[in-house]
């Protein structure tokens, strides 16, 4: 009942704004997902030794090696998105005993959904935080077609309600492997600030926009700055 009634709510243009008020853009769709196809295709390719690695070092940490999470995408359509494992297997009780027992890490979380020091992760799983190599299974998602190389962040159902009269606007483009919020502070951004630049994002996405974002990606990720 829950979701149905979540459903509704995200489809409710008298409240929040139709997704096909955003410009037309079909040559750029159409670009941007054949580049997304060979993108994704190529860094699957590249990186595969690496995947092959950090499939082993998971493992041997115990529990599952990847992590499905429900994500919202395009048009508010709910997909599996994937990362490789980076806390304990029990992490959302976890995070539940730590919430409830400490008032300043629940205050963190309600600012920002995240914790610096996040004591559920793992010694491996810090390592692929600060390389963003925990991401790399997303290249399927973006092979899949739920996911693009550039755009939104992927946000879960409760943080919806976050985006207000914006929310038509978010939801009008897919989330994206990186993002404005990726080269622009990661998780140190406010969450305002988060909302501010998927909206940003959404309203001025073109090919300069996507190219300038990927290469700013590199040295975010290299430099590690942000990433916790």
């Amino acid at each position: 009942m829950a979701a149905a009634s979540d459903e509704a709510w995200i489809h409710d243009s008298r409240d929040w704004g139709r997704t096909d008020r955003l410009p037309s853009r079909g040559f750029y769709d159409r670009l941007k997902r054949a580049f997304d196809l060979f993108g994704s295709a190529l860094l699957a390719l590249v990186f595969a030794p690496v995947m092959v690695c950090i499939v082993l070092a998971v493992r041997r940490s115990g529990g599952p090696v990847f992590f499905p999470h429900e994500r919202v995408g395009l048009n508010g359509r709910s997909f599996r998105c994937y990362k490789f494992r980076t806390m304990v297997p029990n992490a959302e009780e976890r995070l539940k005993e730590l919430l409830n027992s400490d008032d300043a890490l629940a205050a963190e979380w309600q600012e920002i959904r995240k914790l610096r020091d996040d004591p559920r992760i793992t010694p491996i799983g810090r390592f692929l935080r600060k390389t963003s190599l925990d991401e790399l299974p997303q290249v399927w998602n973006v092979i899949r077609g739920d996911m693009s190389l550039v755009g939104p962040r992927p946000i879960v159902r409760d943080e919806l309600r976050m985006y207000g009269r914006n929310l038509g606007t978010y939801l009008g483009s897919k989330p994206g492997l990186t993002g404005l919020w990726q080269v622009t502070g990661r998780s140190d951004a406010c969450y305002r600030r988060r909302v501010a630049m998927d909206v940003y994002y959404s309203r001025n996405k073109g090919l300069l926009l996507d190219l300038s974002i990927l290469v700013k990606t590199v040295r975010v990720v290299v430099t590690g700055n942000g990433a916790y």
